[in-house]
């Protein structure tokens, strides 16, 4: 199995950098120059994870407008709980695939990293 930059073994690498979400990702794809494999799945996780963020946020100051988020919110906000568990699936899924040494691709955030990772 192929070491990291971190001396550690590429799917142990690859797996922590999901692990604090985009903050990770970034820090592992900054630092780890030569693996493809970690170098992917650190973008996945930064790519992912940062829409999401980006995503609550903009819902959470739509939901904070007078009125607007007041009518909104009864709806929403049992959509975003929901969106909330299956985003902490899908990381939990995405950490054990990264260390079972696969290439799993998210649907549009993995192929954008594996088309900037293998190019």
């Amino acid at each position: 199995m192929n070491k990291s930059v971190f001396g550690l073994t590429e799917n142990l690498a690859a797996a922590l950098s999901y692990v604090v979400v985009f903050f990770s990702g970034v820090v592992v794809l900054i630092l780890e120059r030569e693996n493809k494999f970690v170098r992917f799945h650190a973008l996945q996780s930064t790519l992912f994870f940062l829409f999401y963020a980006i995503f609550v946020t903009v819902v959470n100051f739509i939901l904070s407008i007078p009125f607007l988020g007041a009518v909104l919110g009864i709806l929403v906000t049992p959509v975003m709980l929901l969106l909330g568990i299956v985003v902490f699936f899908v990381w939990l899924f995405l950490i054990f695939k990264a260390f079972q040494n696969e290439t799993y691709k998210l649907p549009f955030f993995g192929d954008v990293a594996y088309s900037q990772i293998y190019k």
